[in-house]
């Protein structure tokens, strides 16, 4: 069984920056993917980023590129979201989620462990 928690949201203003963190525990998870999604108010859960534990490949969602980085620490069985330049629209609770065979989808449901989430609010 693996336990996820998030941490690192916040308020922020537009064209600022927070780094998002996905704490595991419980699991030797190395050969897991894990990816952020996010919801924002009144619409579904998407996908935005994906770190494929096993050889660390990364993708991202065209929305983000070039603004989002997503990365590991091994010592600390934890992955980041580096988000920089931050739109009002990027505002919504993010979630991380491991996917057991290393397999970086957009499919939520293709998911097996889940965080409990962390509000991201940009706004002046």
């Amino acid at each position: 069984q693996l336990q996820l928690v998030e941490s690192g949201g916040g308020l922020v203003q537009p064209g600022g920056s927070l780094r998002l963190s996905c704490a595991a525990s419980g699991s030797n998870f190395d050969f897991y993917a894990i990816s952020w999604f996010r919801q924002a108010p009144g619409k579904e859960r998407e996908a935005v980023s994906c770190i494929s534990l096993p050889d660390s490949t990364t993708t991202s969602a065209g929305s983000v590129k070039g603004r989002f980085t997503i990365s590991r620490d091994n010592a600390k069985n934890t992955v980041y979201l580096q988000m920089n330049s931050l739109k009002p629209e990027d505002t919504g609770i993010y979630y991380c989620a491991a996917q057991i065979l290393g397999l970086c989808v957009p499919e939520e449901h293709r998911y097996d462990y889940w965080g409990q989430g962390t509000q991201v609010a940009v706004s002046s």
